[in-house]
């Protein structure tokens, strides 16, 4: 759940992790997780569906954004909207004065721009296994989003597998020769990178 602390803003769990402020109860995590997942598909994947408007980086108006969200759900305020961009744990999305965008994970067409964020030797990319033999021949592809999705950790690519596996591969990304050979690496929320195409020459599996 999201709880509100007088002290250091909108936290996860039953109290603040910095004070231990119960603060006050914003958000269920029932609730949390309908608002969050229609947010990330407003801002990726229907905009238009939603009467959004992004811009050529994907910003769109921020009161634009919470007008949409609570014509969609009687029981949605302003307040539950905050919460959930600012407690994201995947950091899914960037504020500026007032705007808001998907930090990446578009299927709709945006240019975001290149970040200076250090990019780590290896990084990973859970999958399915039966679509390794593809992989092995074509490499990786954006599959109906703009670009690659890499997880810094392997715990995070097994994680993002599952979504197509119950017992997903983890291949591991050579990030240091595709920045090297030229491929811009950038990172995209907390812990994900984005890629236009990894080339079959860069992967390898992860050894179980």
């Amino acid at each position: 759940m999201i709880r509100l602390c007088g002290d250091h803003g909108y936290v996860d769990g039953e109290s603040c992790p910095v004070c231990a402020n119960e603060g006050r109860h914003v958000l269920d995590d029932d609730r949390r997780t309908r608002l969050s997942t229609f947010v990330s598909g407003a801002l990726r994947h229907f905009p238009d569906d939603v009467g959004l408007s992004l811009d050529a980086n994907g910003w769109v108006a921020y009161d634009a954004l919470v007008d949409a969200v609570c014509q969609k759900y009687s029981w949605a305020e302003r307040d539950h909207v905050d919460a959930v961009v600012a407690t994201d744990p995947k950091g899914r999305f960037e504020r500026r004065e007032g705007a808001i965008r998907a930090a990446y994970g578009h299927s709709v067409d945006v240019t975001l721009d290149a970040t200076d964020s250090m990019v780590p030797d290896r990084l990973y990319h859970g999958t399915a296994r039966r679509t390794l033999d593809s992989i092995s021949e074509e490499g990786l592809r954006p599959m109906g989003r703009q670009q690659v999705h890499l997880s810094a950790t392997v715990e995070d690519a097994r994680e993002v597998g599952r979504r197509h596996d119950a017992d997903p591969v983890v291949l591991v990304v050579d990030a240091d020769a595709l920045v090297r050979d030229g491929l811009d690496v950038d990172k995209r929320g907390h812990d994900t990178y984005t890629v236009d195409y990894v080339p079959p020459a860069y992967l390898t599996t992860l050894s179980e």
